[in-house]
């Protein structure tokens, strides 16, 4: 009786494997003939039936990579995740980590793939040692980029040291390597080795603006731009400040640094001594193209070269300007930030309504434009376009398919919301503090200036008559092919970023 029962038990088995081979084979030819939809429920049909353990891995990957395939990245990821996570055991391990190598890029993916590959680098690392080395060189940088956003500078150079020349991601990790040196939490023993790294992150710079514009690197342009952003903070760091304009004046107008670009040069020609250029680079900040942008330290800016120059009226009016414009904000901030305690997603349906009824519009501009935000919401974007399409598919809701696919969406949903809205929380709360602190800042220049004022009185000048006796020039034109056009209160496109204040020092004789 035993052996009948054994003999009818093995048939079974033979029997249901060889029904899951044919729909595996069913499936292959689905895939093969790029009917990925028809594929992908096919596999899914085998990867919850079989008992074959090796049939069941097959069906595992050629399911993910069907998901891929119909344009649904993210749900890709979700089922490759558990190759990767298996390793080198998995037969299908080193094609699941090529692909989520390229679906990090798909999705602009800051933090769930990343984490994945940095949280597992430990224990495959030998294993990843022999994959292609565009594959491998990203995943260095990936990790790089981790290891620096928390805190991690020497750990994280090394990592992006890895990449070679040759790779399309050899510029974004030269580019942060520099940044990595320049950062003042860098391990340095002496204020002299903490030079040297700075100089060393002026050669890397330098190194990523030689790079042959026609180079097939990833985002090669974008990360230029940044090295000039760098490199002239470095410059500015090291007081050459002369260099540092020059780095920042090379940073094309109107591309998405330009505002800081602008606003970082002010300072640097401030420094220089170039009070009418510093003046010049913040009016281009005030053109309508930036309305709505969050430049609390711009007033500031602006009043404290005005301090320098004696002309204290002015001085004062840029601070009024100031508080009119960010002391309002930081009253609707504080209903925010203080107070009751509130979670994450909070924070993420406040910034995602984008409403500046409920938040000021400076802020709730500054807080989405942020390159993190912007991958979080890109990521929330491609979730949302994929269940819709998953949805759409008829023969994968008979199949118990797609509420399935939609669950696990919904959870990762979830999960990056959280990370959107601590992100946004922490924006907000800096911005709060931003204003904040300029505000203490504007009181202490306030303070300064009555205090210069009167001893302008004690010595018994007239500002009036220090400042009739100077003659006003007109700026010095860059070429022969440029004009000179008085500023009239109007904002023209050809003029943005060309401004250049010429200004008298009200300053008593012998402290100009």
């Amino acid at each position: 009786m035993t052996r009948a029962l054994t003999l009818v038990a093995l048939l079974t088995a033979f029997v249901a494997s060889a029904q899951d081979l044919a729909t595996y084979n069913k499936a292959l030819s689905a895939y093969n003939g790029g009917s990925f939809e028809d594929s992908a429920k096919l596999f899914y049909d085998v990867y919850n039936t079989t008992t074959d353990n090796d049939l069941k891995l097959k069906a595992e990957y050629y399911l993910a990579s069907s998901f891929q395939r119909q344009n649904l990245p993210f749900t890709a990821f979700v089922f490759y995740s558990p190759i990767l996570k298996a390793g080198p055991a998995h037969p299908f391990h080193g094609k699941a980590v090529e692909a989520l190598v390229t679906l990090q890029e798909q999705l602009n993916d800051d933090y769930l793939i990343p984490s994945q590959l940095n949280n597992l680098y430990d224990k495959f690392a030998e294993a990843w040692a022999t994959l292609p080395l565009e594959v491998l060189s990203r995943i260095n940088y990936l990790i790089g980029r981790i290891a620096h956003r928390k805190g991690k500078l020497d750990e994280s150079k090394q990592f992006l040291e890895a990449v070679p020349d040759t790779s399309q991601v050899y510029a974004k990790s030269l580019y942060l390597q520099g940044i990595a040196l320049s950062d003042p939490r860098y391990p340095a023993t002496s204020e002299d080795e903490k030079r040297k790294h700075q100089e060393e992150a002026v050669e890397i710079f330098e190194k990523v603006l030689k790079i042959d514009p026609r180079a097939k690197m990833m985002d090669l342009g974008e990360i230029q731009q940044l090295a000039n952003l760098g490199l002239g903070r470095v410059q500015y760091g090291l007081g050459n400040f002369d260099k540092a304009v020059r780095a920042y004046e090379k940073i094309p107008r109107f591309s998405k640094y330009w505002d800081q670009s602008l606003f970082e040069n002010g300072f640097a020609r401030f420094q220089n001594d170039d009070y009418g250029g510093g003046l010049g680079s913040l009016q281009a900040l005030y053109a309508p193209q930036f309305a709505g942008a969050f430049q609390p330290e711009s007033y500031v800016l602006t009043s404290t070269i005005y301090y320098f120059a004696c002309l204290y009226e002015e001085s004062k009016a840029a601070l009024v300007e100031y508080e009119n414009i960010y002391l309002p904000q930081a009253e609707a901030l504080k209903k925010v930030v203080e107070g009751e305690a509130k979670d994450n997603t909070f924070y993420f349906k406040l910034v995602e309504a984008n409403d500046p009824d409920k938040l000021p519009k400076p802020v709730l501009n500054w807080v989405r434009s942020n390159e993190r935000m912007l991958g979080l919401f890109s990521m929330l974007k491609a979730i949302d376009a994929e269940k819709a399409t998953i949805d759409n598919i008829q023969s994968w809701k008979s199949a118990k398919l797609s509420a399935e696919l939609i669950s696990y969406l919904d959870q990762n949903r979830g999960t990056l919301e959280q990370v959107a809205g601590q992100t946004a929380k922490n924006r907000i709360q800096e911005a709060y503090r931003t204003i904040k602190g300029f505000a203490d800042q504007a009181e202490i220049i306030r303070f300064e200036v009555a205090k210069a004022e009167t001893e302008f009185a004690e010595t018994g000048s007239d500002q009036s008559s220090v400042l009739k006796k100077q003659t006003l020039y007109r700026p010095q034109m860059p070429a022969e092919n440029w004009n000179y056009w008085k500023f009239q209160g109007e904002f023209w496109r050809d003029e943005i970023g060309y401004y250049q204040y010429t200004l008298k020092k009200g300053c008593p004789v012998g402290k100009n």
